[in-house]
């Protein structure tokens, strides 16, 4: 029986909030596919009908859930050179997504962005800006470094290894074996060397981001 003020539909200890955290945390482990109303309401031993109470439709719950992946990102600061802040805010993105690689496709293609979603977007624009990036440069800048997060997060989340000592091993027990290496010369070079100075994959990121912020530094002020 609901309690004296509370509707009909809302369940006792049942928040919009938890809702939603439930919801990223099944997405975390099962992908965002795995994800639906009967099996989150069975999760939180509520009905499936009363968490339309807090959420209209699975749309508003992926909002509200992409919402809290933006909350997450760190802004650029605003006592910082544009470079310095973009890079805070595109390494910032990079370790949110590897929690919640389910949010990779969903970033860009929210029409209802909620409150945290667009304070980011106005503080990248507003850092872009002030960093001296016309308006039309400032778009580019930002679909340029969006790409390069979002193009990444998607590759790391697909690896078949975790940590660099991961890939040496792969490297030398499953790669190399398939490379008889009168065919394939430059990729047992590569591996052995790769393997010899214990190359890091996950650096990547960083390099391929200071590559961008370079090129990007040398368009600032065209038009």
């Amino acid at each position: 029986m609901a309690r004296p003020g509370q509707s009909a539909t809302e369940t006792p200890g049942l928040s919009r909030e938890r809702v939603v955290a439930e919801a990223i945390r099944i997405a975390d482990r099962d992908g965002v596919d795995g994800l639906s109303m009967r099996g989150l309401a069975a999760t939180l031993g509520a009905g499936a009908m009363s968490l339309y109470h807090y959420v209209k439709n699975r749309d508003e719950l992926l909002d509200a859930m992409v919402d809290v992946v933006f909350d997450e990102i760190e802004l650029p600061p605003l006592d910082v050179d544009w470079r310095t802040g973009m890079r805070v805010e595109a390494m910032s993105a990079r370790q949110v997504l590897a929690r919640h690689p389910w949010a990779i496709s969903l970033m860009e293609s929210r029409t209802t962005p909620g409150p945290a979603n667009l304070r980011h977007r106005e503080a990248v624009t507003a850092c872009l800006r002030r960093g001296g990036f016309s308006v039309i440069m400032a778009t580019h800048a930002n679909w340029l470094i969006n790409s390069h997060v979002y193009g990444y997060a998607l590759q790391q989340a697909t690896l078949p290894f975790a940590t660099a000592d991961e890939l040496a091993d792969m490297t030398a027990e499953v790669y190399l074996p398939q490379l008889p290496p009168d065919e394939f010369p430059y990729l047992n070079e590569s591996g052995a060397h790769l393997m010899s100075i214990r190359y890091d994959p996950f650096q990547e990121f960083s390099f391929g981001l200071d590559l961008v912020l370079d090129a990007l530094e040398g368009r600032r002020t065209s038009a």
